[in-house]
């Protein structure tokens, strides 16, 4: 704002009504918050273990499956029917459910979905839990 005060030349003055309101906004906020951080809060933080790592187990070899252009399933290099899948995969997970294999899956892109989908839900009802696409 400029005030015309005689000779002298414009005015500026600083208009500090917002800059108190404000400074009175932050008091209040100081004012609300400061009696809270007075009280302790537990925190349960963690200690240190002196028990050894627990060992870890090899993982058993991977399992290939490969789905060629031709629609034919193999398993490790070996032909399968589509319905003895869920058979062997439920008896790879009997093994050891702690420690399963992983599932390497291969498709030919030329392949058929359904053959896939197939694979899949076999691997999904036998409680796979380590599946890979590989190429």
């Amino acid at each position: 704002m400029a005030f015309s005060s005689g000779s002298k030349g414009p005015m500026a003055d600083i208009n500090v009504t917002p800059l108190v309101d404000v400074m009175l906004v932050l008091l209040i906020i100081f004012i609300v918050t400061a009696p809270v951080m007075t009280y302790p809060i537990a925190v349960d933080l963690p200690q240190r273990v002196l028990n050894p790592p627990p060992v870890t187990q090899e993982p058993p070899p991977p399992i290939d499956i490969r789905i060629d252009a031709s629609n034919q399933v193999t398993w490790n290099n070996s032909p399968v029917a589509v319905g003895e899948l869920q058979q062997r995969m439920e008896q790879e997970v009997q093994r050891d459910p702690t420690n399963q294999p992983e599932l390497r899956i291969d498709i030919n892109p030329d392949s058929e979905y359904e053959l896939t989908a197939k694979v899949m839900a076999a691997a999904k009802n036998a409680q796979m839990k380590k599946i890979a696409f590989v190429q």
